[in-house]
């Protein structure tokens, strides 16, 4: 005999107990991790900034550290960008589930 019969549908109430057991501490540690890495991508951009204006006011002592500080900024602030991408992406796809 089969007991498909037996399996009932998820009501809001269980969605809900489900949802609760799905918020953990891991997420403070994600908010904490993001939050280091938005840090450490600030003080990236301005160690650029210092960079570009030792070298419009022709202060620079080493133009290849100065480039390096530039480059590093720049890949640094397209990796945050996709990462915002990505994560809006996922955010829009979980609004367009259905329950």
């Amino acid at each position: 005999m089969s007991n498909i019969g037996n399996i009932s549908g998820l009501g809001t109430a269980d969605l809900l107990k489900e949802k609760s057991k799905l918020q953990t501490p891991g997420g403070e540690q994600f908010a904490k991790h993001l939050k280091s890495a938005l840090t450490e991508i600030n003080e990236l951009q301005l160690e650029k900034d210092v960079a570009v204006a030792d070298i419009a006011t022709g202060q620079v002592k080493d133009l290849h550290q100065a480039a390096i500080a530039i480059g590093k900024a720049e890949l640094n602030m397209k990796l945050m960008l996709e990462i915002r991408n990505k994560a809006l992406n996922a955010y829009k796809e979980l609004g367009r589930t259905q329950l």
